[in-house]
């Protein structure tokens, strides 16, 4: 036994530059290979805000920063965090290879997305397994599903949006729009969770904050041709501005960091859309690398408070 534990931070991924959009696109359809126009529509997306995203980055520093905050006490165990990705490199694969290498005791896997649903986190916990299973590891692994009702985390998105409000002339009139990545809408009838946990963790944070007024919208669909969870957000904008509310922080709480669906669809689509039915809108600094973020994750990895957990076994 080497005492020693770990953490698996496991993030969607995202194309390092330009080049890589169309092997990461094929990535996400699961070999498929998608059309030039789908190809060519998403590179455009990523020209919009500089050609990558700093998701990588951004989950690399909080590896870091967490590992040094569950090692700061010292102690016999000790503790290493790695980082995997489940659409581009570096993938869950690799990162379980080096867990395995270097003789990790015992693992808690945690998704950077606070919410479940079979359709997203199913995906991390999938990659996991095979990727255990083909490296023929028995290592006891805590799989943290769901954590939307952390206190740490529901008291910073709080924070956010008490700092996003003060942005406004008016902060009482601003309208609080919670956003998360919309799913095929038959996620419903098949008694996902999703939507429930959306709903508890946006008036968990309402209460917090102490907001008269909150709704939820939905952001990032695929155009698939089914129906997907809405309201969209840019749907929300034009109908709060048909209600003549002026003022929108917008609060993407189903996303940690800045990357795609953050910098183009917030950043650009939204705020655009806002901008063209005369109203205001800014949204909350995401949480990234900040101190009360990997407080959060800290709280999670060691008492598991507001999270969900399954055990595996490779």
């Amino acid at each position: 036994m080497s005492g020693l534990k770990g953490v698996l931070l496991m993030a969607y991924g995202t194309p390092e530059d330009l080049s890589d959009v169309g092997p990461y696109y094929r990535e996400i359809l699961g070999g498929r290979e998608p059309s030039p126009e789908a190809v060519a529509a998403l590179t455009e997306r990523y020209q919009a805000v500089g050609g990558s995203t700093p998701l990588l980055q951004i989950t690399r520093s909080v590896a870091a920063l967490l590992e040094e905050r569950l090692n700061r006490d010292g102690g016999a165990a000790g503790w290493r965090v790695y980082v995997g990705m489940k659409h581009w490199h570096p993938f869950i694969a690799e990162a379980v290879d080096r867990i395995v290498a270097d003789d990790v005791d015992e693992l808690v896997a945690l998704p950077m997305a606070p919410h479940y649903s079979r359709m997203s986190i199913a995906g991390y916990r999938d990659a996991l397994e095979h990727s255990l299973r083909s490296a023929a590891s028995s290592i006891p692994v805590r799989f943290v599903e769901s954590w939307h009702a952390n206190p740490v985390f529901t008291a910073l998105i709080a924070r956010r949006i008490e700092e996003g409000l003060r942005g406004f002339d008016t902060p009482t009139d601003a309208e609080v729009l919670f956003t998360a990545h919309s799913l095929p809408a038959r996620i419903v009838d098949e008694g996902d969770p999703y939507p429930r946990e959306l709903a508890e963790s946006a008036a968990a944070v309402a209460d917090a904050v102490g907001l008269g007024s909150w709704r939820i919208a939905y952001q990032s669909a695929a155009k698939t041709g089914t129906p997907w969870l809405g309201p969209d957000i840019l749907e929300s904008i034009e109908q709060l501005a048909g209600e003549g509310r002026r003022d929108v922080l917008v609060v993407p709480f189903g996303f940690v960091c800045d990357h795609l669906e953050i910098l183009f669809d917030i950043d650009v689509a939204a705020m655009r859309t806002a901008a063209d039915h005369g109203v205001r809108s800014a949204r909350i600094e995401m949480p990234n690398d900040s101190p009360d973020f990997v407080e959060a994750l800290l709280d999670l990895v060691t008492t598991g408070a507001g999270g969900r957990t399954v055990l595996l076994r490779g």
